[in-house]
């Protein structure tokens, strides 16, 4: 895989005119993964905008290493005067980032490279490239133990590497995890590691469906619990542990799913929130409210965490604000209520009127990743949207402080409709904004929705946005004629009226968005022999999957009664349009209202009478042969 990516990333050098020069000896191949590479070179003038999204302290507090995703840059920054001082050119996109115990060196993940960077931090060189899984995106180290745990998004696992002192490092463990982590945090003696799943896992149907938190015990290597959030928790990020171990914070949505989304306000369709996990217990705590009565918090992300365990910062990505939460005061209070902890769940002020939270409305957009000083009195925020980070006083939230990390290009339309579709104040009242519902880049977020435009009572899987420019009509049901109705729709029933403009930038920003290589495919991007042999069975005239997936889509863009109406669809409503079957591998759960968990579960208990697919006669082999082919596209 590192062999691929580096023969890119010099062909597209080669192609823009850009000569890399470097005073190290090159790496062999074979070599490349353990060994320092070539002094790294900023490759900012491959990407059109700087996003920085997730930011560190170094353990003295005198540098932030921050993570630019677009640009593909580690920056290093010193935290007193604001300066960059370095910055290495990733082979991927970047994600958490985790500092050495010595403050040193840096790592953190190379998305599309399948590996770890491993940073110096004095020069920004890169010192190796980590093998990792296929597509991991969240990082931590547990230094005593020598342990570099790694968050692989597909298969969903924790990578357990040992690293040796001579620089050398070994997989020591392989820990399924359930669904896309994202972040990952050690309690401070090392015995347990805290992973957040962004999506839930299941059948939609399922009336306690929802996302989870996976806690690892460090010595055993192995998951010891699986957490679940409240129902129709999903878009689950940031986690943070209390210092004495004993509790871990997760931020994340709440969709209200069993009612129809036809009133926003007093938070009827989504809310956001703050789970407190008891890891003495291994169980959810309580989950508290970050919105208010009148204003939601859309689109919880990052935390930080006092080192007196006072106080709790959360930024609000949608809401373009951050939080900061009495968290003293918090427990207090639910330990005075224990018998009403469920309660909370649902009280948009019990946070606000006992004057637990405060909210901060900031400059620019995007505010994800947080850094809190160590005294607590200064909190640094990455922009993701605005090219840098601020500092903000955090005694009465005001920034103090504004760091560049790159030039401010003029957004094109597709980026202006990108931070419109990440922009919860398009929505009344504040409580989403269309990435809600649409997470990793117009994706899913697993959950059925009741949306009016094809009556009540009947939910629907969230549908991908990817294509959507050339899905028509779209929706289950066909209800919406092209993806300009639905976005059109969209805003008026579920947002605000948006100006033609706007509505315009947001459909350049779908039409913008370009389907990922499949992790389950070979590093070279061949299929595996499993999904060699599905491909043929896939396109056998026996299986007859080509009668409606085919094309360049994959998708006849016909309606079609495959025998999967459900208790839920009135009368009538048996045909629903065939969906594209790109990065099927990222979409469960399946068909229309989301009830098969897995692929393999489409075609061996949701197929009657072989409508869908003529499958009966397989084996179970050859329908996780099928299966691989599918997941590879």
């Amino acid at each position: 895989m590192w062999r691929r990516n580096c023969t890119l990333l010099v062909g597209t050098l080669l192609a823009v005119g850009i000569v890399v020069l470097s005073r190290h000896h090159p790496v062999t191949a074979e070599a490349s993964t353990l060994t320092a590479g070539p002094q790294p070179v900023g490759n900012s003038t491959l990407h059109p905008y700087r996003s920085p999204q997730d930011l560190v302290l170094s353990p003295d507090g005198r540098v932030i290493a921050v993570c630019d995703r677009t640009a593909r840059v580690l920056q290093f920054v010193n935290a007193d005067s604001g300066k960059i001082f370095g910055e290495s050119a990733l082979n991927g996109t970047p994600g958490q980032i985790a500092w050495s115990a010595d403050g040193s060196r840096v790592f953190t993940p190379e998305y599309e490279g399948g590996c770890i960077a491993e940073v110096r931090a004095a020069d920004a060189y890169v010192l190796r490239h980590i093998p990792a899984g296929p597509s991991p995106r969240a990082v931590a180290l547990a230094h005593k133990r020598g342990l570099l745990l790694i968050g692989d998004v597909a298969p969903p696992q924790l990578l357990v590497r040992r690293l040796g002192a001579g620089g050398e490092s070994a997989q020591v463990a392989a820990i399924p995890l359930v669904r896309e982590p994202f972040w990952i945090a050690v309690s401070p003696d090392e015995s347990t590691a805290v992973v957040s799943n962004l999506l839930p896992a299941g059948s939609a149907l399922d009336p306690n469906f929802t996302a989870s938190i996976s806690i690892v015990d460090l010595q055993a290597l192995t998951c010891i619990a699986q957490v679940k959030l409240p129902p129709n928790s999903t878009c689950v990020r940031q986690v943070a542990i209390s210092r004495d171990g004993r509790w871990a914070y997760v931020v994340h949505t709440v969709g209200r799913t069993w009612l129809p989304a036809v009133q926003l306000d007093r938070g009827w369709v989504n809310t956001n929130a703050l789970s407190i996990i008891d890891l003495g217990r291994r169980a959810l705590y309580a989950t508290v409210l970050l919105d208010s009565l009148v204003e939601g918090a859309a689109d919880p992300w990052g935390v930080a965490l006092s080192d007196d365990g006072a106080a709790l910062w959360v930024s609000l990505a949608g809401a373009q604000q951050v939080a900061r939460i009495d968290l003293a005061g918090l427990h207090r209070k639910l330990a005075g209520d224990e018998e009403h902890l469920a309660d909370w769940t649902n009280d948009l002020s019990g946070l606000y009127a006992s004057a637990l939270i405060r909210r901060f409305d900031l400059p620019g957009r995007g505010p994800r990743g947080l850094a809190l000083s160590a005294d607590g009195k200064s909190l640094t925020v990455a922009m993701y949207y605005s090219s840098g980070l601020l500092s903000l006083d955090c005694a009465d939230g005001k920034v103090s402080r504004t760091i560049p990390l790159g030039e401010m290009r003029e957004p094109d339309e597709a980026r202006r409709g990108e931070m419109i579709f990440h922009d919860g104040r398009y929505c009344f009242q504040h409580w989403m904004s269309c990435s809600t519902c649409h997470p990793n880049n117009g994706r899913v977020d697993a959950l059925n929705w009741d949306l009016p435009n094809d009556g009540i009572g009947n939910p629907k899987s969230v549908k991908s946005l990817l294509h959507a420019q050339s899905m028509a009509p779209t929706t289950w049901l066909g209800v919406r004629k092209d993806m300009h109705a639905s976005a059109a729709a969209g805003f008026r029933f579920l947002m605000h009226e948006v100006s033609p403009e706007d509505l315009q930038a947001t459909e350049a920003y779908i039409a913008s968005l370009r389907p990922q290589v499949s992790p389950y495919r070979l590093d070279n991007g061949e299929l595996t022999d499993a999904a060699r042999r599905g491909d043929e069975i896939f396109h056998s005239p026996q299986a007859r999957c080509t009668h409606c997936h085919a094309g360049e889509l994959l998708t006849d863009l016909k309606s079609h009664d495959v025998g999967t109406r459900g208790r839920f669809d009135p009368p009538g409503q048996e045909a629903f349009f065939t969906p594209t079957l790109t990065e099927v591998w990222r979409t469960a759960p399946y068909l229309h209202d989301g009830r098969a968990a897995t692929l393999q579960e489409v075609f061996t208990r949701f197929n009657p009478g072989d409508e869908h697919g003529h499958v009966s006669q397989l084996s179970r082999e050859q329908i996780d042969q099928l299966v691989a082919y599918l997941l590879s596209l």
